[in-house]
């Protein structure tokens, strides 16, 4: 899936795949690209027998609806709850995942069958007529950005693996294979309200972000990750070889990944 989303300073070239991989009878990711409205989602949906796909669907589609509602409204003030050390679209971007969260808890609420459900997600909003990218996540779904020839993670995942590479206590690699990598600790859905992480990137030219489930990542280290995009080509291209890697290297999960590349658009003179 292609888009094209301009903003004052950059348009923004956009491609999303997703793949079942070799292991899963069921894709439970989605992703979701909104060009109007700058929206750019990876869901993870969890839940086994009650379909995790449900819950990815649904916190990806009320992500973009509230985004896509609050831009549309006038007025200068923003609500009190607001950080008015973050942007507009930063706040906005929170408050959406929030919603996220009460739309899946409500739906589980409704219906006892679908207990257990949750999701993760990594959403990255493009502000209108301003060089800014914001990028927030809950759990282990992630956000690089290759910048240069550098690639760098803008996401740290909230799970049990990652509090223990933090502590010192296991490695990147030994983290890749132990039995609890799967294991988030923060997701939407649930009984505990998750706290969304936040950043905020002004862009450059030529940058590329990759949005990402943990079915890339958990197969691919990130050198190889950032050797895959160090090859260029188009997005379409890049999109098929991450993944095409991450099956080969077992495809234990669904993977999914959308990539967008900043490109200035020229000023008239």
């Amino acid at each position: 899936m292609v888009n094209q989303y301009s903003t004052g300073g950059f348009s923004l070239q956009t491609w999303g795949l997703t793949d079942v991989g070799m292991k899963r009878r069921l894709n439970e990711d989605v992703f979701l690209i909104d060009a109007d409205a700058g929206v750019f989602i990876v869901a993870d949906g969890m839940g086994g027998h009650a379909a995790g796909e449900i819950a990815s669907r649904l916190a990806a589609d009320e992500i973009d609806r509230v985004v896509s509602s609050r831009i549309q409204e006038s007025g200068e003030t923003w609500p009190d709850h607001w950080d008015p050390n973050l942007s507009m679209y930063g706040n906005l971007l929170i408050e959406a995942v929030q919603a996220g969260h009460l739309h899946v808890t409500e739906e589980v609420d409704r219906n006892s069958d679908l207990s257990g459900l949750g999701t993760t997600v990594v959403a990255a909003a493009h502000q209108l007529n301003s060089d800014l990218l914001v990028v927030c996540h809950v759990g282990d779904s992630r956000a690089y950005l290759l910048r240069g020839d550098r690639m760098e993670i803008l996401t740290n995942d909230h799970s049990w693996v990652h509090e223990q590479i933090t502590a010192g206590l296991l490695t990147e690699e030994g983290a890749r294979s132990h039995p609890l990598k799967n294991v988030v600790t923060q997701a939407l859905g649930g009984s505990t309200e998750p706290k969304a992480d936040i950043a905020e990137i002004v862009l450059q030219e030529d940058d590329l972000v990759l949005l990402c489930s943990d079915g890339l990542n958990s197969m691919l280290p990130d050198l190889e990750i950032e050797g895959i995009l160090l090859r260029g080509g188009t997005l379409e291209e890049m999109a098929q070889n991450l993944v095409i890697a991450a099956n080969e290297q077992g495809g234990n999960d669904n993977i999914t990944v959308v990539l967008l590349k900043a490109e200035r658009v020229p000023t008239d003179t």
